[in-house]
Parts: C-alpha cells; sequence; structure tokens
C-alpha cells in the first residue's frame, strides 16, 4: 500500500458514489451528524433507562399494595369465620333467658308450661328465621323430591300416587335455600 499524500475520504452511504472522495468539510459535517446521533442515542437510552426504573417502582409498589391486601383479606375472612355465628347466638339467647324463667318456677301448673314452650317454641322459630332457616315439612301427598326430603320407609297408600309424601316423621331445615337436614318422611311406592 502506498501512502496518499492527499488524504481522501470515501462515502460507503451512497453506493453510486463510492469511489468519490469525501471533501474535509463533508467528513466534518459526517462527522458532527454521527457525534449529533450519538448524543440523540445517549439520551434516548437515558430516557429509557429512568423509564424502566419509573415501572419497576411501580410494579413493586402495585406488588406490595395486592400482598398487603391480600393479608388484610384474609384477616377479614378469619374474623367472619371466627365470629360467624355471633349474630345466630345472640338472637338464641331470649330462647335461652326463656327456658331458663320457666324452669325457675318450681310451682308451675301444666298449662302455665305449655304457654310458655309454645312462646319459647315461637321465639325460635322467629330467630331462625331471621337467620334464613327455614322448615322442609311437605304435604301429605306431594312429590318426594330426593333433594330435600330422605325417605324412611315405603308404605302401600291406595288412591295416592307413586313417589308421593304419605308422612312427615321429621321436619327437615333449609338454611339460605341449601338443606341443612331433610325431612325424613314415608312415600308411596313406585310403579
Amino acid at each position: 500500500m502506498s501512502a496518499n499524500p492527499d488524504p481522501t475520504y470515501h462515502r460507503p452511504d451512497r453506493p453510486d458514489t463510492a469511489d468519490a472522495p469525501f471533501s474535509p468539510e463533508e467528513a466534518e459535517a459526517a462527522a458532527a451528524a454521527d457525534a449529533a446521533l450519538q448524543d440523540e442515542l445517549s439520551l434516548e437510552v437515558e430516557r429509557l433507562q429512568a423509564q424502566n426504573t419509573e415501572l419497576a417502582e411501580q410494579y413493586l409498589r402495585v406488588k406490595a399494595e395486592m400482598e398487603n391486601l391480600r393479608r388484610r383479606t384474609d384477616e377479614e375472612v378469619s374474623k367472619v369465620r371466627k365470629f360467624a355465628v355471633e349474630g345466630f347466638a345472640e338472637s338464641l339467647l331470649p330462647v335461652l333467658d326463656s327456658l331458663e324463667a320457666g324452669l325457675a318456677i318450681q310451682e308451675a301448673t301444666a298449662q302455665q308450661i305449655r304457654d310458655g314452650a309454645e312462646a319459647t317454641l315461637k321465639q325460635l322459630q322467629s330467630a331462625l328465621a331471621r337467620h334464613k332457616v327455614q322448615p322442609i315439612a311437605p304435604a301429605a301427598g306431594s312429590r318426594f323430591d330426593p333433594h330435600q326430603h330422605q325417605a324412611i320407609g315405603v308404605v302401600a297408600a291406595p288412591g295416592q300416587e307413586p313417589n308421593s309424601v304419605v308422612a312427615v316423621l321429621q321436619k327437615g331445615y333449609l338454611i339460605a335455600e341449601r338443606v341443612l337436614r331433610p325431612a325424613m318422611v314415608t312415600v308411596t311406592a313406585p310403579k
């Protein structure tokens, strides 16, 4: 390679003039454009790094908030489970008071005992109704429902439809439309 006394710059950015040399002014302008581009890219990298840092901080804050929310929710669920029967128990206290008051009477007549038992039963039924506990007591002749009734026995009942309730041996109960205890019934034989 021989040394060229007049340094020339070639223009790789324009293939049609690949052999045309840069003038010193063009080379200086290209270097300035490269420096400006480098500065612009550096600023863009800094901006993206700052944005990345901000997003990472936001993510950590949201993650911490979600963890706190989960913890508070767990505590609330625990409290609800622990004290779920509090309202129900509170509504049964007057029933307990009535029973204790009735038993405290030493010389009660049979009628007084019956009247007290009926009043106490009404209190208990009222307390259960307030907490959505409803009786299941199918009428004789109604269709047997295996979701709400438990067949204890099958009996012959002329004139009654097959698979229908003959008698209720023990009432069942629903709580908020869910079977708490099925009604125990006798049913007619299926065909």
